[in-house]
Order: structure tokens, then C-alpha cells, then sequence
């Protein structure tokens, strides 16, 4: 029997990357029993009128204002029926096939619950992309981090990361999910509005038993900062504040609050960095993401007895590595 894939983008605003981008996602997408979906998050732009002019066979949620991607994403799924949800930038071009190796492990494996492919820089088409690379890892005091890319230094592609691999998060900028158990998890937590969400997921993901993987044999090519540029303050407050709750929901109590002591002096010396280089909004986008964080972890439901420690979290530190040992690639970690 033939399964059901969703191709479901989050649009807001987006009116030029879906112009730009689109043409490929329909091209490159024929794959048996795949259909296109846009969830238009309450744009104001022409977004609508190119869909319904320029992709009529493309299918179309609209919201009735802004619900940020946890909230776009978890009122869309709701209406789009499918054994496999493909969440996918507006910012991304795919190439032929891209489909293929990835639904083809899932049909294979009933405990695989969401896998990326490889993402690769759109503008430097040789180097790894930011957000994703081969795979995503986190180390032991909650920092991010992927097969391809540490911190700010993403590495050249030689095909050195091409081997499928158990990981820790898939990028939320192109992430198969298997939908029964993405309702199963009830979706993205909506209180990280956008950031970190796809990393709190697969966490709960495996914390039920799941497998979250990276399969290099599909390719995509993503601008990245489409949204929010790395130089926005709203985006430094989402990613320290995110950082945090992802902390506070999943970790074991043995190890919370040694952990949550160390990030605060680390933070703190962050925000203090940012206010010697008189990036005085960066520095108050740390502290209020410490502000709302105390505020909002009173209203988290976190039952602790299911949350583990994986072999994909990282007891080295890549802060420690990056900035005073100088390793800069993943092969240096592993």
C-alpha cells in the first residue's frame, strides 16, 4: 500500500521565496502518493494570490493570523491527513530523488519517528548549512550542534558525513516525521514559539522509544535566516530563552540544576561579552530570556520519569573545544 506523504510548508510573508523556491519542491516531487501543502500563518503579502494563480495543484491551509512554526505547524497537521509529514522551509531548494531514501527507511523501520536529510548551504553550495548539516547533536550543557558544524564554523562537504547515522534532532528546516507519532507527542510545544522546537520533539521522540536519524542519500540546499536574521536580538532572546525550557522539560533532576548552574555563568559571561562590544540589545535579550524563562517553567508539565539520557548527547563540551582547544570540525569530537 502506497503511503501518504504531506509536503507541508509554513508560510508567512513569504510571498518571494515561495516564487522562488516552490517550482523546485513541484518538480522534484513526484514521488507515488505525495501531495503539497502550504500553511499560510496570516500573511499580508501576495502570498495567497500567487498559490491559488502560479500552483493551483498545491494545497492551502490559511490561518488567521501569525501562530510563529509551533503553532502554524500544530493547527495545520491537524487538517492534513497523511502517514508522513515532510515540514519543510520556504527557503529551500530540493534536488531529484529527495524523497525517496528517506520514506524508504521509514517503511523499513516502525520505530523511526523523524529523520532530515543532508543540508547544504544554498550560497555556498560546497559547505554544510547552519541549521542542520548531517545531523543534529547536542552536548551535555544543552549547546547545539551538528555533523558539519560547530558553533559558527560549518564545515566544507567532501562526503566525509555521508553515512545514514543515529542522531539526536532533525532540523525543523526539513524534518520527516511520521504523523501518528508526531500527534502522539501532541506536536510541537507551542510555548517555544520558534527555535529549538524540533530539538524538544525529537528529545521527547526518543524519550518514547524512538529513532531520530540522518539520512545523507537526500540532499536540500536552505538560505537559512529567512525569518530571523542571526543578528536579530528577538532571535538571540527565542534561542537563549528556548535553550533553557528545552533544558528544564528533558533533562534527568540528577542532572537539571548542575546543569542550569553552569548556563547561567555561561549566559551571564555572553551577555556581559555582548555588552563590551556594546551590542546592548543582544545583552538584554539574554537577561529577558532568563526573565521569561523563570516565569515560564512554573507552567511546564514535565514528568521526569521519562526522560533518559542518550548516547547522541555529547559529554564533552563544544564551548570548551571550540573556543579554547580550537576544535572546530565533528571529526575532532568524535
Amino acid at each position: 500500500m502506497t503511503p501518504k506523504i504531506a509536503i507541508v510548508i509554513l508560510n508567512w510573508n513569504g510571498v518571494n521565496y515561495l516564487q522562488k523556491f516552490l517550482p523546485s519542491v513541484v518538480e522534484n516531487s513526484d514521488y507515488p502518493g505525495t501531495k503539497i501543502w502550504v500553511i499560510d500563518n496570516g500573511s499580508t503579502d501576495r502570498s495567497i494570490k500567487l498559490l491559488m494563480e502560479s500552483f493551483p495543484g498545491v494545497q492551502l491551509v490559511c490561518l488567521d493570523k501569525n501562530y510563529g512554526f509551533t503553532g502554524g505547524y500544530n493547527l495545520g497537521l491537524k487538517q492534513i491527513v497523511a502517514d508522513y509529514y515532510v515540514i519543510l522551509n520556504s527557503d529551500i531548494e530540493v534536488t531529484p530523488n529527495w524523497i525517496e531514501p528517506i520514506i524508504g527507511e521509514f517503511e523499513k523501520n516502525p520505530l523511526l519517528a523523524a529523520a532530515a536529510p543532508k543540508l547544504l548551504s544554498y550560497s555556498e553550495r560546497e559547505k554544510f548549512e547552519y541549521a542542520g548539516a548531517s545531523g543534529g547533536f547536542i552536548d551535555h550543557l544543552g549547546y547545539p550542534f551538528c555533523r558539519g558544524r560547530i558553533i559558527s564554523n560549518t564545515e566544507t562537504d567532501n562526503g566525509q558525513y555521508n553515512s545514514p547515522l543515529s542522531v539526536f534532532w532533525a532540523s525543523g528546516a526539513c524534518m520527516f516525521v511520521r504523523a501518528s507519532v508526531f500527534h502522539e507527542m501532541g506536536g510541537f510545544d507551542e510555548a517555544f514559539f520558534a527555535h529549538m522546537e524540533e530539538i524538544d520533539l525529537c528529545w521527547r521522540m526518543k524519550n518514547a522509544g524512538y529513532m531520530v536519524f540522518c539520512f545523507p542519500q537526500s540532499t536540500v540546499y536552505h538560505v537559512g535566516g529567512g525569518t530571523l536574521p542571526n543578528n536579530n536580538p528577538r532571535k538571540i532572546y527565542l534561542n537563549y530563552r528556548n535553550n533553557l525550557l528545552l533544558l528544564y522539560k528533558n533533562l534527568p533532576k540528577r542532572r537539571l540544576y548542575y546543569v542550569l548552574f553552569l548556563r547561567f555563568f555561561l549566559d551571564m559571561s555572553s551577555a556581559f561579552i555582548f555588552l563590551l562590544q556594546r551590542k546592548f540589545s543582544f545583552s538584554l535579550s539574554v537577561l529577558k530570556a532568563y526573565k521569561d524563562f523563570i516565569a515560564m517553567r512554573r507552567k511546564c508539565k514535565t514528568d521526569r520519569t521519562k526522560v533518559k539520557w542518550h548516547p547522541e548527547i555529547f559529554k564533552k563540551s563544544i564551548v570548551v573545544g571550540f573556543f579554547l582547544l580550537g576544535r572546530k570540525t565533528f571529526s575532532d569530537y568524535e
